[in-house]
């Protein structure tokens, strides 16, 4: 009923509406774990589709020739991942998949991928390394809370 009552601040009955409706105030663990792979799913999907560069960034090492018994000085520069052209259809691999499938599961437990992204890659697996580890825990304290009993 708090979920109801106007006399609450909206904030708290948007957090509790939130709560009802991913996982049951705690008691559907179905629907904690049907959200999270609902989560996961798009969260590939965009991957996939925009979140890869089209190629694989290579290092370029440049340097000087010097004479006899100087320093050679090399550098070492990595162009910036290119977003993806084309069809969306030809992106849809089974490479691009499996790399998209890695990101999305260290962003689950809370690690960087360490992958190139382009930026819409960037931006979801952040807000990925947000969202579904909350999702995550909500199962996981519908489970317990189910164990408990």
């Amino acid at each position: 009923m708090r979920r109801h009552d106007t006399t609450r601040p909206w904030g708290e009955r948007a957090l509790l509406t939130a709560y009802w409706a991913l996982s049951g105030y705690g008691l559907r663990a179905i629907r904690a774990v049907a959200w999270l792979g609902a989560a996961m799913a798009v969260t590939i999907a965009v991957m996939v589709l925009w979140g890869q560069p089209a190629d694989v960034p290579k290092p370029t090492t440049t340097g000087r020739q010097v004479s006899v018994g100087q320093k050679i000085v090399l550098t070492t520069d990595t162009s910036g991942p290119v977003n993806p052209t084309g069809p969306l259809a030809e992106r849809v691999t089974t490479e691009r998949f499996e790399k998209s499938l890695r990101v999305v599961i260290d962003s689950v437990v809370l690690r960087s991928s360490g992958q190139d992204l382009t930026t819409v890659g960037t931006y979801t697996e952040m807000a990925s390394r947000i969202a579904e580890p909350v999702l995550l825990g909500l199962a996981v304290l519908t489970v317990r809370s189910r164990v408990k009993r």
